[in-house]
């Protein structure tokens, strides 16, 4: 069986992802980053969706980028709530490099497991507003893994997929209820107010109970807001 590394922030995304990487017959190495976020409980929600879905390598690796900061998720700037517009701009939840920092790291894992598929979550509600989920960037990282690595110079194709591109929140719910995917597992809040509570107003949260209300899904979710 082929491995594939994939970003799993324990958010609803990165779970859905991970659940299409082992349901596409791959063995998946899962890789999750404490940066300093501010929602860092999320790093549970990413250990208890390891454990559901049967994910036996689980690596956690630290980079500090509170020491860049820039971001309402690393620097002391607020998180912007109840907002009418999402996406079209860059928010203030847009940690710099993030996604390039992540994907470097995912890379050099996958070279040391012999994996040469990437995969993240990235979706295009995402890339409406951060630029480093755009396809073009994803584009341009796999050319920059195949450069840049021994693996790659010995003539190893990287690829990185990113399965959920293209779908609303609401597919992404439908594609992971498909899968089994247990959502009460997940974190996507980017200022919870408690361990496992949603705040239910920041952009993450209203995307995800939209998406559970497009998709005529139950939401499992705990919210702080009603």
């Amino acid at each position: 069986m082929s491995k594939a590394a994939v970003l799993l922030s324990g958010g609803l995304d990165s779970a859905t992802a991970a659940a299409w990487t082992r349901g596409a017959g791959f063995e998946v190495v899962a890789l999750s980053v404490d940066y300093g976020q501010r929602h860092r409980l999320e790093l549970e929600a990413a250990r208890r969706v390891v454990a559901h879905l049967g994910i036996s390598d689980h690596r956690i690796v630290t980079v500090d980028l509170r020491a860049i900061g820039g971001s309402a998720l690393t620097a002391d700037i607020t998180v912007p709530k109840d907002r009418e517009e999402i996406g079209g701009d860059v928010p203030v939840t847009y940690v710099p490099a993030r996604n390039t920092v992540f994907l470097a790291l995912l890379t050099g894992l996958a070279e040391v497991v012999g994996a040469s598929d990437l995969v993240i979550g990235a979706n295009v509600q995402d890339y409406s507003g951060y630029p480093d989920c755009r396809p073009e960037f994803l584009r341009a990282f796999a050319e920059v893994a195949c450069l840049g690595t021994r693996a790659g110079a010995e003539g190893t194709r990287f690829a990185v997929h990113a399965p959920l591109l293209h779908l609303s929140k609401a597919g992404i719910v439908r594609l992971g209820a498909s899968l089994g995917v247990d959502y009460a597992l997940t974190l996507s809040c980017y200022d919870p107010p408690a361990a496992f509570v949603h705040c239910g107003r920041c952009d993450a949260c209203r995307l995800r109970r939209a998406g559970f209300a497009e998709a005529l899904v139950p939401d499992p979710t705990t919210y702080d807001a009603a």
